[in-house]
């Protein structure tokens, strides 16, 4: 069974930082691209990160450009999230997921929520003074 835990969610105060992580279990991590979303309270869903299966390429979205950083380590079927100088908008629960397919590495892919099969229950996030 595909299985994916989150944890290190948190209160950070304003400029802060936490670091998210995502276990994974049930299929060959290393094989699938994998993303980080988010959704704030009365909000949709919203696509946050993703990196390729290999950890080659690594993509934002524009909100958290610059002050959150993805990656894995496929050896320990782990997926991270290091976020730093929080702002109050990033308040929302965290969720990681990982593509349906095994050619999932292009932009295209990864950047589309309706790419992933399965989702953690999620990791909640306050950003508070």
């Amino acid at each position: 069974q595909v299985q994916l835990v989150e944890s290190g969610g948190g209160l950070a105060q304003p400029g802060g930082s936490l670091r998210l992580s995502c276990a994974a279990s049930g299929f060959t991590f290393a094989s699938y691209a994998m993303s980080w979303a988010r959704q704030a309270p009365g909000k949709g869903l919203e696509w946050v990160s993703g990196i390729y299966s290999d950890g080659s390429d690594t993509y934002y979205a524009d909100s958290v450009k610059g002050r959150f950083t993805i990656s894995r380590d496929n050896a320990k079927n782990t997926l991270s999230l290091q976020m730093n100088s929080l702002k109050p908008e990033d308040t929302a629960l965290y969720y990681c997921a990982k593509v349906g397919s095994l050619e999932g590495d292009s932009i295209a892919v990864v950047t589309t929520l309706a790419s992933y099969d399965y989702w953690g229950s999620g990791t909640q996030v306050t950003v508070s003074s």
